[in-house]
Formats: C-alpha cells, structure tokens, sequence
C-alpha cells in the first residue's frame, strides 16, 4: 500500500523558484561529477520505507499551501559531517504541480494518506490547469472550486 510524505518547502515561495533551485543544484553537482539526482536531507527516517516506495511523493508546502510534490525514489540513511544520522530522500527531477490543499505549519515531515493528498492538476477537470496557484487556493478556500 502507497504512503507519502509533506514537508515545508523552506525558502521557496513558488514552484518556479523551487524548480530553479533544483535545477542550479543539480547542475552544480553534475559539473563536479557529484551525485546525479536530486534528494533533500532530513532528520528523522521514515519507518514506512517500503510503502513510500511503492509510489509515494515528497509533497512540499509552500506558504501554507500544498503545491506540487516529487516522486519519491528511494530512503537512504546517512551519517554528516558531526556524525549525526540523517535520513536523504531522493527525489525524481519532475515536480509535478497539484491541487493547492492549505496547510497548516508543522516541523520535519509527515506521513500523508494517499486519500488526502491533493489531486494533481495535469487533467484535472473544469479547466482551471492555466489558473495562477494563488488564485485556485483562495477559490478553493471560499468553496467556489
């Protein structure tokens, strides 16, 4: 059975912000002949390794809103520099936009039900793909989408 995960998107206030990050980073490391994918680093592992696994998302919260999520590829354990245990999650390139679903603010990452998670908005009905974000979380907050 597939889980996945939401977490704050610190720092980037919009999909075409975090994408640009994503991108400048990974071509950093590819020019350096580092790592060739992306991940995000966290704190804690999840526990629930293999549901994730089979098909989960990284769904990242940006300003309050829930606004795309990555593909999950794999949970790997790691040690930094002051040996402390982290936990790398490895991300497919595609940020693939959603629903915007509010959120609340919360610390690390949670795990989220398949049936909570926002829709993705490629193919969604009622034709409101071309619809600025900001705008489809207000209507859907007022109940109007």
């Amino acid at each position: 059975m597939t889980v996945h995960l939401i977490k704050l998107c610190v720092g980037a206030p919009s999909i075409e912000h975090l994408a640009d990050w994503q991108n400048r980073v990974l071509a950093g490391k590819t020019a350096y002949g580092k790592v060739d994918h992306l991940f995000h680093t966290t704190r804690m592992t999840p526990k629930r390794k293999d549901e994730l696994l089979d098909g989960g998302s990284l769904y990242w919260v940006m300003a309050g809103v829930v606004r795309v999520r990555q593909r999950l590829l794999d949970i790997e354990p790691v040690v930094d520099k002051e040996g402390v245990k982290r936990c790398r999650l490895i991300l497919d390139t595609p940020l693939i936009a959603t629903r915007p679903q509010p959120r609340r603010p919360f610390q690390g990452w949670r795990y989220l039900d398949p049936k909570d998670a926002p829709a993705d908005l490629e193919g969604t009905s009622g034709g409101n793909d071309e619809m600025p974000p900001e705008m489809q979380a207000e209507l859907m907050e007022l109940g109007l989408l």
